[in-house]
């Protein structure tokens, strides 16, 4: 079966995965974490500021981050979080694991019951997809997204004044 797509059987046998808003939101933050914290540690009201993410969502994420020792927390003043080990040792993969979400494209959940309580004719399919976002989001560093980033050309936005109204064209020497 995973000889057409070219994955690894063993991928086939753990537990499905499936990528919701909060493992996005998990990615995106820790990727913020990996690009500001150079000058230190990194405050969970600046990823929300950048990222608009809430606050309190963030608090909850980086909770379960903490837990699976993806981020470390500094306490007091100038206290934030930062990478508990290299970015390059740390997965896409390993995020939305540690925020307990899972990639999951069968109808049954894996269950193998889709079909009044049987597998269904697609399941293999769907099970093979499965292994393909995990095999390939477990080959997806942070350090990578880190990289790519930084290589993106960052447009700034100018601010934004607003200009006294008058009755004709204003003229800029």
């Amino acid at each position: 079966m995973s000889d057409l797509v070219g994955i690894n059987p063993a991928f086939l046998h753990e537990a499905p995965m499936r990528l919701t808003t909060k493992g996005r939101f998990a990615v995106t933050a820790m990727l913020d974490l990996a690009l500001h914290s150079t000058k230190g540690p990194v405050t969970l009201a600046g990823i929300s500021a950048r990222q608009r993410i809430s606050l309190s969502y963030l608090e909850q994420l980086f909770g379960k981050l903490r837990r699976r020792a993806l981020v470390e927390s500094v306490r007091g003043p100038g206290g934030g979080y930062h990478l508990a080990r290299d970015a390059s040792l740390v997965t896409v993969a390993d995020i939305i694991n540690a925020v307990e979400e899972s990639i999951d494209s069968t109808q049954c959940g894996g269950k193998e019951n889709c079909h009044d309580n049987h597998r269904c004719m697609t399941h293999d399919l769907w099970e093979e997809l499965n292994a393909t976002v995990l095999g390939f989001l477990s080959k997806v560093s942070l350090a990578q997204l880190v990289e790519k980033q930084r290589a993106r050309p960052v447009a700034v936005a100018a601010p934004r004044t607003r200009s006294p109204r008058t009755d004709g064209p204003t003229i800029t020497v």
